[in-house]
């Protein structure tokens, strides 16, 4: 039985998602306009890429350049589970696409860790967290494929200016990739410098500034239906989860605490 489960998120550079499930079907030749990073996460796909033989499973990360032809087929008779990120071919040098043909399958367990923690938060529609992410796994692409690290700015700059970009736009957002551009730094920096000066990755901020804006929403009698897109959430849900994980109550209730009611006048 086939499952798939395929959608664009509102991630710059990010064409598609894909979490599938597949038996005995193979994919025939065929190429794709954009960087495809895979997981197989269940089984092994066999592929050729190049006129190679090749092999994808387990902790690999393989990454296939754009408009090289690639097919595939379980390496097994009980089929394969994966999850694929497709990325617009700008976000990787296309210098390094013969690195990438000649070893498209990465052994790199952090590198396997930052892609799986994008497809996990892209599944929670916590976008700006993938944002950051994907910059990192990104960054490590490059240096595996043998780019030279760029030079290291200073990291206070870097996270003050972020910073205050992601205050300007508490309810809006801000992709990741125009604060870098706004910055003039690239987005892995900002991501790492936000981090170390502030202990925290700039989406947890941004959430955090997000959850703030909420309860004094709540308390200044706004409806509980309209806080979550007033205060920058997709819907209810979503600003109960993170409402609850950082203040411990749910907004109905921390609506009717103590804490929402106005102490009594004295008599007299």
């Amino acid at each position: 039985m086939h499952r798939i489960h395929a959608w664009r998120p509102p991630i710059d550079g990010v064409v598609e998602v894909l979490h599938a499930r597949f038996g005995e079907h193979g994919y025939p030749m065929h190429a794709h306009d954009s960087w495809t990073v895979l997981l197989v996460d269940d089984g092994a796909v066999r592929y050729d890429l190049d006129r190679h033989e090749r092999g994808a499973y387990g902790d690999l990360v393989t990454l296939l350049p754009p408009r090289v032809p690639h097919n595939g087929v379980s390496a097994g008779p009980h089929g394969f589970r994966k999850r694929v990120l497709y990325l617009e071919p700008r976000l990787l040098p296309e210098r390094l696409i013969g690195a990438s043909v000649d070893t498209p399958a990465i052994a790199d367990q952090p590198l396997h860790r930052l892609v799986s923690s994008v497809h996990r938060v892209l599944r929670t529609r916590d976008e700006a967290a993938a944002d950051g992410l994907l910059a990192l796994a990104l960054e490590r692409l490059r240096t595996r494929l043998g780019e030279p690290a760029p030079p290291r700015p200073p990291t206070r700059v870097a996270a003050h200016g972020l910073r205050d970009l992601l205050d300007e736009h508490v309810v809006d957002g801000l992709p990741l990739s125009q604060a870098a551009a706004r910055l003039h730094f690239d987005p892995a920096h900002l991501v790492r410098s936000f981090r170390r000066e502030f202990g925290m990755a700039p989406h947890q901020y941004l959430i955090s500034r997000r959850v703030d804006l909420a309860r004094r929403l709540i308390l200044s009698g706004h409806p509980l239906r309209s806080v979550a897109v007033d205060a920058g959430f997709y819907d209810q849900p979503h600003l109960t989860r993170h409402f609850t994980r950082i203040l411990g109550v749910t907004p109905g209730n921390f609506a009717t605490g103590p804490s929402s009611r106005a102490p009594a006048c004295p008599a007299g």
